[in-house]
């Protein structure tokens, strides 16, 4: 059977149900921003979703670099049967975006923090801040990071189509990356 390792598969959708967290999170701070979640959740809760939120976000990042390494060192399974040419170079450039994505994401959102003079946390850990403060481009940087969780969002609901398809259809593809 054509399928990734179990350590990738693993990554793949424990990566997913994060990325989905994360979204859910960065549209309760666009619509509520900080004042309105702590309104309703309190400070200390509110502080603890975005610690929560920074660090699941550098997480994800790594999870992302070591995807692609451990794809380096074995590469994706073929498809059995082959996919046409239309859906290959579709899946490729969905796949190629959202691994930029999940990279450049937690970077910009770390450097936005870092510049609107926010602490970088890591589950609890302080991580440098990577640049000074300028409250400026730091609300600059967290537009683009909204933009990109957006596009991220958008890249998602293409690819779950895309494997719902493959589901429905039974033709191999889902199970290269199932877990079962």
């Amino acid at each position: 059977m054509n399928r990734y390792t179990l350590l990738q598969r693993l990554i793949h959708w424990l990566v997913a149900l994060m990325v989905l967290g994360l979204l859910l999170g960065g549209l309760a701070f666009w619509a509520l921003d900080y004042e309105g979640l702590s309104k309703l959740f309190g400070e200390d809760t509110t502080n603890m979703l975005f610690m929560v939120h920074k660090s699941v976000g550098i997480l994800i990042l790594a999870l992302t670099l070591l995807r692609i390494w451990l794809r380096k060192r074995t590469p994706a399974p073929p498809y059995d049967p082959p996919l046409g040419l239309i859906e290959r170079m579709v899946g490729g450039g969905v796949h190629l975006l959202l691994y930029l994505f999940l990279i450049a994401l937690p970077i910009v959102g770390w450097v936005a923090t870092a510049a609107s003079g926010y602490p970088i946390q890591f589950f609890g850990t302080q991580l440098p801040g990577l640049i000074g403060e300028n409250k400026e481009l730091g609300a600059m940087l967290f537009t683009y990071h909204g933009i990109g969780g957006l596009i991220v969002a958008g890249l998602l609901l293409i690819h779950i189509a895309a494997g719902l398809k493959h589901w429905r259809l039974k033709d191999g593809v889902m199970t290269r990356i199932s877990l079962p």
